[in-house]
């Protein structure tokens, strides 16, 4: 029988060219234990004037439109725009959607500046719609394989619950590259929820694992505010950079203190930071969705995230 984890009580050209978590000692001394992410884990696109080479349908994930803000095209479903999720996370996902959700990405805006060796371009998107998703981590086969350290005493610290969309936001991604001649070479892909100054819709969940009183229960859980996800080409494991508006304990209210506190811990985490370990598949997905930015490419398919849940 799988280990059950129960929630519990907190521990006290001619074209214009247009960090995871603190140690657990510091988020300590600014008053929440927050755990240290860990994410658990070819895409298809179209660049103009070729044709799209259709992988067998069980090893595709959802298309993306993309129409650059040309037409009246309403956006593609929140969830299919934060596919790359599940494609990163190292862990079984599912996906889950508030009855009657109309959240949807819509690309407003695109700019390109080329350079004789580099390239900037920038895409918006806004979230319209209502309603909430969420990534929900499934934590069982890790508690098994630490059953027994947990029974003694130990601490799964620094575990990733789940990755929450609530509501409209604007959202921006940045691709930057090199070019050798005519041909680009994604080397960065920056996504920004907190784009023309708005309010993140992303946050996450975050919590250690305890086994306490016969069970295994959630502790020291909180709520980060996301507003940058980075992901770099390089050799090695696959590797994401994040920062954060805020990190609050999760049962904290929304006042003004709160919120100030919140993000002082905010600025705090960001600084000590390090890079979090993701699926590589995932990492190569988004310098993939860079290109297909890049060159214009009017649809992109994500491969099919091999931790999705049946049913997710």
């Amino acid at each position: 029988m799988s280990p059950a984890i129960h929630a519990g009580e907190h521990d006290p050209t001619s074209k214009r060219f247009t960090r995871w978590w603190l140690t657990r000692g510091i988020l300590l001394l600014v008053g929440c234990v927050t755990p240290a992410l860990e994410l658990a884990g070819a895409s298809v696109f179209s660049p103009p004037g070729t044709s799209e080479a259709v992988p067998a349908p069980e090893s595709r994930g959802p298309t993306l439109r993309l129409d650059y803000g040309r037409g009246q095209f309403p956006g593609n479903p929140v969830a299919e725009f934060m596919y790359f999720v599940p494609l990163i996370s190292l862990e079984p996902i599912s996906i889950v959607k508030s009855r009657g959700n109309t959240q949807r990405a819509r690309m407003v805006s695109a700019t390109r500046f080329f350079k004789a060796r580099s390239f900037l371009v920038t895409c918006e998107f806004e979230f319209v719609g209502e309603g909430h998703q969420q990534d929900v981590l499934d934590h069982t086969e890790k508690v098994r394989r630490h059953e027994r350290e947990l029974r003694e005493g130990g601490v799964l610290d620094h575990q990733l619950g789940s990755i929450n969309v609530q509501g409209a936001g604007r959202v921006s991604i940045e691709v930057v590259g090199t070019m050798a001649g005519r041909i680009p070479t994604v080397a960065e892909v920056r996504v920004h929820f907190n784009s023309r100054g708005q309010p993140s819709p992303v946050t996450i969940g975050l919590h250690d694992i305890r086994y306490l009183d016969g069970s295994f229960r959630l502790h020291n859980e909180s709520v980060a505010r996301v507003n940058t996800l980075i992901f770099r080409r390089k050799s090695g494991p696959g590797k994401m950079d994040i920062t954060v508006a805020s990190v609050k304990c999760s049962d904290a209210g929304d006042n003004f203190l709160q919120n100030v506190l919140g993000g002082l811990k905010g600025t705090t985490a960001n600084l000590f930071m390090p890079p979090i370990t993701v699926e590589q598949a995932g990492t190569e997905t988004m310098l993939a969705f860079g290109l297909a930015l890049t060159l214009e490419a009017p649809v992109f398919t994500f491969p099919r995230a091999k931790n999705l849940k049946a049913g997710g």
